[in-house]
């Protein structure tokens, strides 16, 4: 992939993601650079709905700007800088507050997967407690040593939970992030559906393999659609 092929597909992502109710004003998506594996792709501070291609910056893993640039940035880019630092098999970065999502982040009740789509969650979302390690902060992430807390407890899964604040997502490519997201989400929407109905049946460990195994073709028909939808 060229440089312009990737920022024009993540202009795409934080426009697709917004559209489907993911993110509104705030949240925000990245790529890691096509050409070289210590720096990535973000836009400038801007509601992702609006970001176009002149918006994406390029930083290095410690989510300082390579050049000077004069506009505001996004205080937690250190979330995306230091999950690439520890996640070299990640190539897409979306952090988002979606309340599908969000509300398992603000109870005691798992996030698991329910559905084949669902698959995409994995066996495990962590919860990642700022309280923890920080004691009390305005809940945003923004020191490098908070970006590397949540890195750690992302581990190497696909999602993780932040308390009382969101979720980050990621994927092996942008398109794929973007699946995760937007499936992730719709699993915690339909779980939450199926929790007002009655007794809720998870998939196996089994299915969650099998039906988790992305296909790059999968990817490819719902990006189309994204695409189109908007």
């Amino acid at each position: 992939m060229t440089l312009s092929e990737a920022i024009e597909q993540l202009v795409l992502a934080n426009r697709i993601i917004s559209h489907e109710g993911i993110l509104d004003a705030f949240g925000h998506v990245s790529a890691r650079h096509p050409h070289d594996p210590g720096k990535f792709l973000l836009s400038r501070s801007l509601a992702p709905s609006l970001v176009r291609r002149e918006d994406i910056l390029v930083f290095d893993l410690e989510s300082r700007p390579v050049e000077d640039y004069d506009c505001s940035l996004y205080a937690e880019r250190v979330i995306h800088g230091e999950i690439y630092k520890a996640r070299p098999d990640v190539n897409g970065v979306c952090h988002h507050h979606a309340p599908s999502v969000l509300t398992f982040a603000i109870s005691h009740r798992k996030l698991e997967p329910v559905s084949q789509m669902g698959a995409v969650i994995g066996h495990h979302v962590p919860l990642w407690d700022s309280q923890d390690e920080f004691g009390d902060t305005n809940l945003l992430l923004v020191k490098p040593e908070e970006g590397r807390s949540l890195a750690k407890a992302l581990d190497q899964n696909w999602l993780v939970l932040m308390r009382r604040h969101g979720a980050t997502c990621v994927g092996r490519s942008i398109q794929e992030m973007t699946f995760r997201t937007i499936y992730s989400a719709a699993n915690a929407d339909l779980l939450l559906r199926a929790m007002m109905v009655g007794r809720v049946e998870t998939l196996t460990p089994g299915e969650i393999d099998r039906a988790g195994e992305i296909k790059p073709l999968a990817v490819e028909r719902a990006w189309d659609y994204w695409t189109d939808r908007l």
